[in-house]
Parts: structure tokens; sequence; C-alpha cells
């Protein structure tokens, strides 16, 4: 009898455990994928902040460059006075023509971030920042506790729609000086990424700056400060709860060409895109949250394929490809993946 049972159930289980394998297989590759397309990305990240922040004489000589470039945004921070800025910040555009005592409409910049928006949505976060880049690099570091969140990460969230609206938005607007100037507000107040990139270059290299730096200056340098501690442990916490850009292309994630796309029939909805992800977001509920970077982290670790990016990231998969190998057999085997993840 023994030896009958045996042979009734050897077929199944050697299924089963075959299975089982596949989609051991399929995670393993899909940790090779990941690390190759955290490569590509870092590669993209080094070069497109070279490339937009790489005028080296300006570091030299503290100096900003002036030329015909510096009429041009570009599509992540970069701020004015940074000494190896190429173009010019959107945001600081922005919120210079709000300010503006003659000021007009400027369909330039609203329409280049709309564009930019339909186009990539978040995707310019997760690739084409450098101060997106500073926090990823900052987050590398190893020996130090990781946390998915901050307390009240579920409201911190709803901050950087409050500085996209008061200090982008409102106060350049209404709060001017006596000849109707207002000022950049979230450049002059907030904007780490211009501390880092501009303020602490041209004071270190100008001694009548450093002779003029006062209580402003220190308090840039301590909000600086602290999203510098905060990105050791936390996951980019300045795109999460503070960048009124991400907030702004955010709103395009649901319709930009650049999308996640998870089908259904294949998802398990096994956890593990969320686990993966650094922004801790539910991919298989939210494919189009508006927190999402596009990083392409969730293609590469879902262990089924069912997720992918359509539009111009499709560079993520094709770089991450050897991620989503094999994954006929993970589909086959994913009821029994489930269970042996719980």
């Amino acid at each position: 009898m023994r030896t009958s049972d045996q042979g009734r159930q050897g077929p199944a289980a050697m299924q089963n455990g075959a299975g089982r394998r596949q989609t051991e297989n399929n995670r393993s590759a899909g940790r090779g994928g990941k690390k190759k397309g955290n490569r590509l990305r870092l590669f993209v990240q080094l070069c497109f902040t070279a490339l937009t922040n790489g005028y080296a004489a300006g570091f030299a000589n503290t100096t900003i460059y002036a030329g015909d470039l510096k009429h041009f945004c570009v599509p992540g921070l970069s701020c004015y006075s940074c000494p190896g800025a190429f173009g010019a910040c959107p945001l600081g555009s922005l919120q210079a023509v709000l300010g503006s005592r003659n000021f007009n409409f400027s369909f330039y910049i609203v329409g280049f971030l709309m564009a930019v928006g339909a186009l990539m949505g978040r995707f310019v976060c997760g690739w084409l920042c450098p101060f997106g880049l500073v926090q990823d690099l900052l987050y590398r570091i190893p020996f130090v506790k990781k946390f998915r969140r901050l307390p009240g990460d579920r409201w911190l969230r709803y901050l950087k729609y409050v500085i996209l609206v008061g200090f982008v938005i409102v106060l350049p607007m209404t709060v001017v000086d006596i000849i109707g100037q207002g000022s950049p507000w979230f450049c002059k107040y907030i904007c780490p990424s211009g501390t880092l990139m501009a303020g602490i270059p041209l004071v270190a290299g100008d001694p009548g700056l450093q002779e003029a730096a006062g209580g402003l200056f220190l308090w840039k340098v301590a909000v600086l400060a602290v999203l510098v501690l905060l990105s050791v442990v936390v996951y980019r916490p300045f795109c999460r709860y503070l960048c009124p850009l991400g907030a702004m292309y955010g709103v395009f994630n649901p319709v930009s060409l650049c999308r996640l796309q998870v089908d259904r029939d294949i998802c398990t909805k096994c956890g593990v895109c969320q686990k993966t992800c650094g922004m801790d977001i539910p991919v298989w509920e939210k494919p189009a949250s508006v927190e999402c970077i596009r990083c392409g982290d969730c293609v590469k670790a879902c262990p089924h394929g069912a997720i992918r990016l359509t539009g111009p990231a499709d560079l993520i998969r094709r770089g991450g490809a050897v991620g989503n190998a094999g994954t006929s057999g993970a589909v086959e085997s994913s009821a029994d993946s489930v269970e042996d993840r719980h």
C-alpha cells in the first residue's frame, strides 16, 4: 500500500517540486536583473547630473554659468546659482515668473512642466534628478539600520503639496516688497538641492559671501543636514515628503506615457513588489501611484513577470530582461509559491 501511494503521489509531488524550483530560479534571476537594472539607473543618473551640472570652470572659479543654455529648463532640480549648472530649474523659473511685478503667464514654463509630466511623470525623480541621486547614494551607506517609513508617513506625504501650493505658488505671488516684487520662497527657505549644489560651494569659495552669510544660510544648511541624515536611514525622504516638483510630476503618473502596468491574470498579490519598492508602494494595487518614481525595481523583482513599464522607460525592461526570464514556469507554480511564502 505504501509503495502504491507513493507511486500515485510521485508525479504530483515531482511537478510541485519542479514548480517550486522554477519559482526560486525566477527569484534568483530577478535579483540578478535588479542589480543590473540598478547599475543602469545609477549610470544614467551620473551621466545626466554631469551633463546638466558639469560646468567645471564654475566650481573652479566660484562663478555661475550665464550662457544661452541658462534660458532653458532641465527636468529635475537644478539650482540656477549652482556653479556647475548649465540650465535653469523649472521650480526656480516658475517662482521667478510668479513673483515678478510684471507678471505674465509663462506658457513656456507651464508647458514644459506639463509636457515632461505627460511624457514621463515621476520617472524624472527616479532617473534624472541630481538630488535624487544624492539621496540614493546616501541610502547605500551600510551598517546603519534602515526604516521603511517615518512615523506619520501617511500624513507627511501631503507636505509636498502644501509646499507646492504655499511656497511655490501663493507666497511668491502675494508676499511682495515695496516695489511689488515677490521672492522665490521655496528656493530661499527650503530647497536642500540649492544649498548643497549652490549655496555651500559659493560660500566656501568666496570670502565675501562667507562674511555675509547669516541666519538664513545656517537655516538652509540645517535643513540639508537633517535630510542628509534621514536619507541614510529612510529611502528618499525629500522626494517622499517635501519635493514640490515631484508633487507636480506625480499628478501626471496615472496618464503619463511612462507608466507601470500590472497583468492581473498573472499577479498573485504576493507583495514582493511592495517589499522591493523603496517608496513602499503596493504596486499590485496602485501601479499608477503618485508616489512612484519609476525606478523599475518592482519590474525586475516580480517573480511572475506581472509588472512592466511602458513608454520611454522600456530601457529598464531591457536592462533587467534577465529578471523576467522563465516567467512561464513561475506562472504555472504561482499557487505553490504563495503557499511557500505563507
